[in-house]
């Protein structure tokens, strides 16, 4: 599970919906100071929120970026149906579409980057793969660029995969509150969490969590461990144009960063691994993690 570091918005950032042609979405947005020089559009993983990126609002917009990230559907403030079909990750690559048609609406948008952290990188990826086949006839993509972050070729890492069985396979006879209760034991029992939460982040998390759809994560823990790999689909549209970066933490439970590694030179991609970072390096490590999205999107 994603922890932010903190919850505080910068200067320039605020909460609000995004509306597009596939319903309203939660998101944080930060605004530049100055002239834009592009826009970005972050995805969070699975069990994640909008607020894992909040310590990259204000880097990424002191350097001109207009950011926004949201919630997907199912997740925290954003909601969704008790339907699996809604949760389908062809499903929520169509909303990262409709997302980012409606953010390149805005007036002064600039060029759109494109990042997903965790499972949300399949979902960009798949957004990315239905847009391109939609273009055949050479349409342009709507992307400037796309970040895979802490994402995998196909399934995640088995011992990871078990445990998301086990989580998926509990939800249906077990309330979300039951289950937080024995997370946080579980945690405790094992010492697993190095970087303990404030009182304020380890309260957000609770409630974050409570605000899952239960369907959401039934069908989305799903993909995640039977997740097809269509590296060599994207590599094709990254050769036609798409500038791609992979980036991780030095260390990842879900991924093992040398398979991360091997899907850059797939895709023919650009690399950066995060010293001293984990599976949210956006959260641990938002300095470092800024400099290599700067170096992309520059």
């Amino acid at each position: 599970m994603s922890m932010p570091p903190f919850l505080t918005l910068p200067s320039g950032a605020r909460a609000l919906r995004v509306a597009t042609a596939r319903g309203d979405f939660a998101a944080l947005r930060a605004e530049p100071a100055g002239p834009v020089r592009g826009s970005a559009l972050l995805i969070p993983g699975f069990t994640g929120s909008k607020e894992d990126f909040v310590a990259l609002l204000e880097p990424l917009a002191a350097a001109g970026y207009r950011v926004t990230t949201v919630d997907q559907r199912g997740q925290y403030e954003t909601g969704g149906p008790d339907d699996p079909a809604a949760y389908a990750v062809a499903e929520l690559g169509a909303d990262v579409r409709a997302l980012s048609a409606a953010l390149l609406a805005e007036d002064g948008a600039g060029p759109l980057h494109l990042l997903g952290h965790s499972f949300g990188g399949q979902v960009a990826r798949e957004a990315v793969l239905a847009e391109a086949a939609a273009g055949a006839d050479g349409a342009a993509l709507p992307w400037a660029s796309l970040t895979l972050m802490s994402t995998g070729p196909g399934a995640i890492d088995p011992a990871e995969a078990e445990r998301t069985r086990l989580l998926t396979g509990v939800l249906a006879s077990m309330g979300l509150e039951e289950i937080w209760q024995v997370m946080q034991r579980m945690e405790e029992d094992g010492g697993e969490r190095a970087r303990r939460p404030s009182p304020e982040v380890a309260a957000f998390l609770h409630r974050r969590w409570l605000a899952n759809v239960p369907q959401a994560l039934i069908t989305t823990g799903g993909h995640l461990v039977a997740a097809p790999d269509r590296v060599d689909e994207l590599a094709a549209v990254i050769a036609a144009g798409l500038p791609a970066l992979v980036l991780s933490g030095e260390r990842d439970y879900a991924w093992p960063v040398p398979e991360q590694t091997a899907m850059a030179r797939r895709l023919g991609a650009r690399r950066t691994v995060v010293a001293d970072a984990g599976h949210s390096p956006n959260a641990e490590r938002p300095a470092a993690t800024a400099e290599a999205l700067l170096a992309l999107w520059g």
